[in-house]
């Protein structure tokens, strides 16, 4: 779980890079209800952030015109972003569709990824549903997708779509391997919750300013308690989960390793899936290093009716989770012994 920092100008995003942030996000709060910011912007902000820091570009609530906005997506690409995020609120879904094509023509040739976005309260402005995020993202072929909100009026992100929905479109947007990112008004108290979510991005700006107000500026310090925050739920010193229940069932007729250590979520699922489609017998042995990706690797499996064998957690840390394919026979587990197998190295695709 990355933290992402909202920020408006070059000296806010040199505090949001000292308090550790792994993305800034440069938007612009003055131009209507999100805009984008101007490109000088941009350009000193990607100057000054070192390379393996993220600078995306946010477009905020774009126009209904499909040029402008893939037009407006090349340009993130020239000024070297990250990613850019393009927002939709009232517009029609085969609108957004073709909005999104375009984008990705746009960035062809690029290294720069695109982001789809609705906004979990377009409701209020009769805008497009948010639980459609995941499908348009997924119609369009984006890199991934964030769900934010819009409203200034103190409700935050959990006010209008639950847990349980927003868990829901993170873990079919990992599976379909996209990036997922959550924002909206997320305070500290806001993150058992998001833990729990597991998105691959948390985004704020209101909690990482001064005195905790949006209309303030970044402070470092504030930014560097977020992230420690995140990092003590990553690393699973903060417990926000249940232990899992293990299964039984007998070993299969192969063995295969997926190695998710300094993986993104997203990555290792869709690695996952991969496996099991083409190989239903063999053992899968699953090489983690995050808290937060391990349970959502458990839930993966409690899903997909899948056998959790065990769950080890080696003297480094590092958890090491073997799981038993569904066979498609009926109950669940895999047929044959798989003593003396062989392990296959695999890679996570991300």
């Amino acid at each position: 779980m990355m933290l992402m920092v909202s920020v408006q100008n070059l000296p806010e995003a040199l505090e949001a890079l000292k308090g550790g942030a792994d993305i800034v996000d440069i938007k612009n709060l003055q131009e209507a209800l999100v805009g984008s910011a101007h490109p000088f912007v941009a350009r000193e902000v990607r100057a000054v952030a070192p390379p393996e820091r993220h600078v995306s570009i946010t477009l905020g609530v774009v126009p209904n015109q499909v040029g402008t906005v893939a037009m407006a997506c090349y340009a993130a690409a020239q000024l070297k972003a990250t990613s850019v995020k393009v927002g939709f609120m009232k517009s029609d879904y085969a609108l957004a569709i073709e909005t999104l094509n375009e984008c990705r023509r746009a960035l062809e040739g690029s290294e720069t990824k695109l982001i789809g976005s609705l906004f979990a309260d377009n409701p209020l402005y009769d805008g497009l549903d948010a639980h459609l995020t995941v499908k348009m993202c997924r119609e369009t072929h984006c890199d991934g997708f964030l769900i934010d909100t819009l409203t200034k009026d103190g409700r935050n992100l959990f006010d209008f779509i639950p847990e349980r929905d927003l868990r829901e479109m993170v873990l079919e947007g990992k599976q379909a391997g996209m990036s997922t990112a959550l924002s909206g008004h997320l305070r500290l108290t806001d993150l058992d919750v998001l833990a729990r979510c597991n998105p691959d991005i948390v985004g704020v700006r209101g909690a990482v300013c001064a005195s905790g107000e949006r209309d303030r500026s970044v402070a470092w310090e504030a930014v560097a308690e977020f992230k420690r925050q995140v990092d003590l739920r990553k690393s699973g010193e903060v417990q926000v989960h249940r232990e899992p229940v293990m299964g039984n069932g007998s070993a299969g007729s192969g063995w295969a390793i997926i190695d998710g250590r300094g993986k993104s979520c997203a990555g290792i699922i869709a690695a996952l899936g991969q496996q099991v489609a083409t190989d239903r017998t063999s053992i899968v042995e699953t090489i983690l290093g995050d808290a937060l990706n391990i349970y959502d690797v458990l839930v993966w499996v409690q899903k997909g009716g899948h056998n959790l064998l065990t769950k080890r957690m080696d003297a480094d840390g590092t958890v090491r989770v073997l799981i038993q394919p569904w066979a498609g026979n009926g109950n669940g587990h895999a047929n044959g012994n798989g003593h003396g197998a062989t392990p296959k190295p695999l890679g996570t695709g991300a």
